[in-house]
């Protein structure tokens, strides 16, 4: 796993530090002139506004968890308390959506009348969708660049509040106007605009929240660079799955059957490595080195797995009870068989061939089902 950047929790801290305080001065603006200038839709975005603060706080909060380091209740690290984190944002913005739209839907249908508003909630309003629009672009920039779904999500937050002043502008505009019932449909409208913006980041992070893993487009760019590394002959069982931003990945390695173990791990961390420096969403990864294609396998119970070491050469040795001393055996485990190599010293070999010492000994074992195929070779 990469170590969290604790440069960009501060930097996303101070990004929403400064959207809350533009989000309580704009809340107590609108407050106060919404009560003077007698716009109810004033005195509502206002409360919207330092409901914006509250949710900035609560940013705040989850960034500082989302970035500490990997510990021991907490292998993987900390980025799921920020996908939870956009849930319960995008939550709050399908709640605010759906007040939105019943409070001006009840308005249109109970035809409530109220005092004409004056210039100063038209200005205010004005200031506020500026400000919203430059919190939304500023906070919006900063979590493409740290790759934070949460300060991204949080950015849309404050143009839903950019959303709801063109409300009260439109609003405020058509009513000193004439046209009392503008506003109200103007924020039926917005407010599904707000609803389809929660709902996406609902559902958004809770595909994250139940793994789902990576495009299809995304995974075969994984495969295409796993392939060219030297040593790897085939990929499957590739499976990934979002941790924040970053992307968990498990997968298995065909290489040859007639290398060392130690090259087949070798080839698995050059496999890492490529994939790392090439897609930089990848915080970690796990192999599985194959000498086969076991893809289509069927999974072995515990009863039918096939012998270890010990166990073979008993084997071999209580078929065969000429069995010369054995300097060196070498397994094999292909195509659910074990092939053998057994390494016999010159000073200990038999009087007969190599070639007719492999025949006896597998002539005395052929009713062993495990085994597949045995090679003995002398040494000097």
């Amino acid at each position: 796993m990469q170590p969290p950047n604790q440069d960009n929790a501060t930097v996303a801290q101070k990004v929403t530090i400064i959207g809350m305080f533009v989000d309580i001065i704009l809340g107590a603006i609108k407050l106060l002139v919404g009560s003077l200038s007698n716009s109810h839709a004033l005195v509502a975005d206002g409360i919207h506004s330092l409901s914006d603060a509250a949710t900035d706080v609560f940013v705040i909060i989850i960034t500082r968890i989302s970035h500490h380091s990997p510990d021991a209740n907490h292998p993987y690290g900390h980025a799921r308390f920020e996908t939870m984190g956009t849930f319960l944002l995008g939550s709050s913005l399908i709640a605010i959506g759906l007040l939105l739209a019943y409070n001006y839907i009840e308005i249109i249908f109970t035809d409530k009348t109220t005092l004409t508003p004056t210039w100063p909630a038209l200005l205010v309003a004005l200031i506020s969708i500026v400000s919203k629009e430059w919190i939304f672009r500023y906070t919006k920039k900063a979590g493409e660049q740290l790759r934070s779904n949460l300060l991204i999500a949080n950015a849309w937050h404050s143009r839903t509040d950019a959303f709801s002043s063109v409300i009260v502008f439109v609003g405020v505009a058509g009513s000193m106007a004439g046209i009392h019932w503008l506003d109200s449909i103007a924020a039926i409208f917005i407010a599904f605009i707000v609803l389809k913006i929660g709902g996406k980041l609902v559902w958004d992070s809770s595909k994250e929240l139940v793994d789902t893993g990576l495009e299809p487009e995304q995974v075969e760019a994984l495969r295409t660079t796993l392939l060219t590394i030297e040593g790897i002959l085939d990929v499957h069982d590739l499976r990934t799955r979002r941790m924040g931003q970053d992307v968990l990945l498990g997968v298995h390695l065909q290489v040859s059957p007639a290398i060392s173990v130690s090259e087949g791990h070798q080839i698995g961390e050059w496999a890492t490595q490529e994939l790392l420096k090439h897609h930089a969403f990848i915080s970690d990864v796990i192999y599985h080195i194959d000498a086969e294609d076991d893809h289509d396998h069927k999974l072995q119970s515990s009863n039918a797995l096939l012998p270890l070491r010990d166990e073979v050469i008993a084997s071999l040795c209580e078929h065969y009870s000429q069995m010369p001393p054995i300097e060196r055996c070498v397994l094999h485990y292909l195509s659910n068989k074990v092939n053998v190599e057994l390494f016999i010293n010159e000073a200990d070999k038999p009087n007969i061939s190599a070639s007719d010492l492999q025949q006896q000994i597998l002539k005395c074992n052929q009713h062993v089902d495990w085994l597949g195929s045995i090679h003995v070779w002398y040494r000097n």
